[in-house]
């Protein structure tokens, strides 16, 4: 029996005096029963997250009667990669453990499974991180300082909308907004809210602000669709975001121009100030006016210095100047046209002498002296090259006379040729019944061969006349 069981017997005993109990017996009772359940699993909604400096891991796990404190140790949170965000929801896998000094118990979390809206939240990381690659968030357009007209998309009847209506109210009552209404919460409030966010853009509007007043992540879901982010990227004009409280973030925000933490904000963002305005514009006019009263102070002063001076007295004394520089610069001139006249001369002289000695008929004279000096000299050359060329051919003409073939049939020689026109120079090229041709030096003789004696039978040149016997003319 433990003390929960005696406790309860004895008052239900009928015992009016239950057992008196210190603070530490009760709560290590607490604690045994606590630690006799072993792991636990429970479910509900992430809130307040925070990573202390040692590592280990802080929250609040709650629903909607109840709230626990949970713990991930730092060894719990590397080994998982723990990281969370307020409204995940999650089923943790852990132990009960008290803290004695404080009677207050926690959840030691030793798993982590993702559940409903945690599989949401790590879709939309992943979403983010798409996004992020693509350059979404990179792009800051400038917001206009004066707006034409101020463009507005939210729920007409939401808390959002009034919030921004009592910032207009204060800033500039009569300011130019058109409100898109759209549902911000709920099935195919997505496309309500792009189908604004377009329609906004299409009308002329110079900023669009898109706002939401504050709720859970559930709520504000609407603005973490990526339908609504990429109508927000695509709008031609800058948007500006104030959806939910300042610690609320949605992928809108990410992808906006300028992210508003309120409604309000968002109001103060985009409506200018026209106290603000008229103050300026107060301040300016004053300073223009003291602007305006020193430069004609210093006009008419300056125009009392010049007043004073001689020229303005007596207008004449402007021409004095000019005057003196005529004459000087008219001294300058006849100077140098009379230097510049004699230079022409003397160049004009030389020229002269230059085309006199250069004259066509003074050339053709000493061309003409020059070449009776010249043809003595080419009629005497000629002569001897002539002379020279008559030698070199008289010896030509001797050396091929002697070895002409003529001059050896003038001694006695012929040629004799067979039917191809070629000389018989042996036996073995004739044969009987042939018929040769025998050149002589005057003349040729045909004659037919009726015998052939080898030149070892004794028939040489020297023993006969060398045209074989019995031969035909």
């Amino acid at each position: 029996m433990d003390l929960f069981e005696h406790v309860e017997r004895r008052g239900s005993g009928g015992d009016p005096k239950p057992t008196v109990l210190s603070v530490e017996a009760l709560t290590r009772a607490i604690t045994g029963r606590l630690t006799a359940m072993g792991t636990v699993a429970v479910e509900g909604e992430v809130s307040q997250p925070k990573r202390a400096a040692s590592g280990h891991l802080y929250f609040d796990l709650k629903d909607s009667g109840a709230r626990i404190s949970c713990i991930a140790w730092r060894s719990t949170v590397q080994s998982l990669r723990l990281a969370l965000e307020g409204g995940e929801q999650l089923v943790l896998h852990g132990r009960l453990d008290v803290y004695m000094p404080r009677g207050s118990y926690s959840l030691i979390v030793e798993r982590v499974e993702r559940r409903g809206l945690g599989e949401l939240l790590a879709r939309l990381e992943r979403t983010k991180a798409e996004l992020r690659a693509e350059g979404w968030f990179d792009r800051k357009r400038p917001l206009p300082r004066w707006p034409r007209c101020v463009g507005v998309v939210t729920s007409r009847d939401g808390a959002g909308w009034q919030d921004f209506l009592r910032t207009l109210e204060q800033r500039w009552p009569d300011y130019p907004v058109r409100l898109a209404h759209a549902r911000v919460q709920g099935q195919g409030s997505a496309s309500e809210v792009v189908r604004a966010i377009d329609g906004l853009a299409r009308s002329g509007v110079d900023l669009v602000c898109v706002i939401r007043g504050g709720g859970s992540i559930e709520d504000l879901w609407t603005f973490n669709e990526r339908a609504v982010a990429e109508a927000v990227f695509r709008c031609p004009v800058p948007v500006v975001t104030g959806v939910g409280h300042q610690t609320d973030t949605t992928l809108v925000d990410f992808v906006s121009d300028h992210r508003a933490h309120t409604p309000t904000d968002a109001a103060v963002v985009a409506i200018p100030e026209r106290a603000a305005l008229l103050e300026r514009l107060g301040r300016a006019e004053e300073h223009l006016g003291r602007a305006v009263e020193a430069a004609l102070e210093r006009r008419e002063e300056a125009l009392e210095r010049l007043a004073g001076r001689p020229v303005l007295r007596d207008p004449r004394r402007l021409l004095d100047a000019p005057a003196q520089r005529l004459e000087a610069l008219e001294r300058d001139l006849r100077h140098l046209i009379r230097a510049r006249g004699g230079a022409a001369r003397e160049a004009l002289a030389d020229l002269a002498a230059r085309v006199e000695r250069r004259a066509p008929a003074r050339q053709l004279d000493q061309r003409a002296a020059a070449l009776e000096r010249l043809a003595p000299r080419l009629r005497q050359a000629a002569h001897e090259r002539l002379r020279r060329a008559e030698g070199r051919l008289q010896v030509a003409a001797r050396t091929l006379t002697a070895l002409s073939p003529l001059a050896v049939l003038e001694r006695g020689y012929s040629i004799t040729r067979g039917a191809d026109g070629r000389a018989v120079r042996g036996t073995d090229q004739v044969a009987e019944g042939a018929e040769l041709e025998t050149v002589l030096a005057r003349g040729r003789v045909c004659s037919r061969v009726v015998g052939v004696e080898p030149a070892d039978g004794g028939g040489g040149i020297g023993s006969g006349s060398g045209i074989p016997e019995g031969a035909e003319g």
